[in-house]
């Protein structure tokens, strides 16, 4: 894709079907080329072109405020900041946010993979939406390492600090509710590599102990290579893609059953899966 090329394509896209949120309007902060902190081996973006945890501004403020402002928003259930790649490697995230909550009370989402989240200013920007969506896939970096594979200096112990101090903030909000607002939601993809770690994982999430778990499975192919559209590529737009795909082991149902029902046992906590 041509350098230029991305200030003709808008950084707000859908909305679209959102088993988790409903109908969610997506906003790019990245666009391209697909920059993450991770390179997922189940990523809808396919193999990520730029690997790297440097914060900066990929897309201005202005133009996403005018591409949201274009956008058929008003339909929308949620806002969705994700895309193509981290979002809070988005030095603008906060203002974002805030700039988008002058023009409507829609709840805004962002989905995260929390390795950033040990940095203050990150923690900041990301507590001014309603639902923090964090991923948590790998109870061990063996697991990290097999299905995320992260950028240099990223470890578990990195993630789990950031989104225990993430917590931390949000209960310091309201320091007499048990309920935690905004909404911290972890996020668990079950593959081949993780699907027997449900004791671990289970420990990690009663000391986290969030609002919800969603529970999901690869449902879109692995691309070959990047075209923007597979940031938001449900249904009819997946087709469009260009590249070749592969499918990707998926749980089966009485898998993803047998997950959740043990995972609401041995943590006691409010479990969604994509099979509901």
């Amino acid at each position: 894709m041509p350098a230029n090329s991305t200030i003709e394509i808008s950084s707000v896209y859908g909305p679209v079907d959102s088993w988790r949120l409903g109908k969610s309007l997506g906003i790019d902060l990245i666009m391209s080329p697909s920059t993450c902190s991770f390179n997922c081996t189940y990523c809808q973006l396919g193999f990520i072109q730029k690997i790297t945890t440097e914060r900066r501004i990929f897309v201005p403020t202005e133009k996403v405020i005018k591409d949201f402002l274009a956008s058929n928003w008003k339909v929308a259930d949620v806002i969705t900041i994700s895309g193509s790649g981290e979002p809070t490697l988005a030095k603008n995230i906060g203002e974002v946010i805030r700039e988008i909550k002058k023009i409507t009370t829609t709840p805004i989402a962002i989905l995260t993979n929390a390795t950033l989240l040990n940095d203050p200013e990150v923690r900041s920007d990301v507590i001014e939406a309603d639902i923090l969506s964090v991923k948590l896939d790998a109870p061990d970096d063996e697991t990290l390492q097999a299905i995320n594979r992260p950028a240099s200096g990223i470890n578990l112990e990195t993630i789990l600090s950031g989104i225990k101090k993430l917590k931390d903030d949000i209960k310091s909000l309201n320091p007499n509710s048990s309920i935690l607002t905004p909404e911290l939601q972890i996020q668990i993809m079950f593959m081949p590599q993780n699907k027997n770690k449900t004791k671990e994982l289970a420990t990690l999430l009663s000391e986290i102990k969030p609002n919800e778990v969603a529970l999901n499975t690869p449902t879109r192919p692995y691309p070959s290579g990047f075209d923007i559209i597979t940031r938001g590529a449900h249904g009819e737009d997946a087709k469009k893609i260009q590249f070749s795909t592969k499918p990707l082991k998926q749980l089966t149902l009485e898998e993803a059953k047998e997950i959740e029902e043990n995972l609401k046992k041995l943590t006691g906590l409010n479990v969604i899966s994509v099979y509901e």
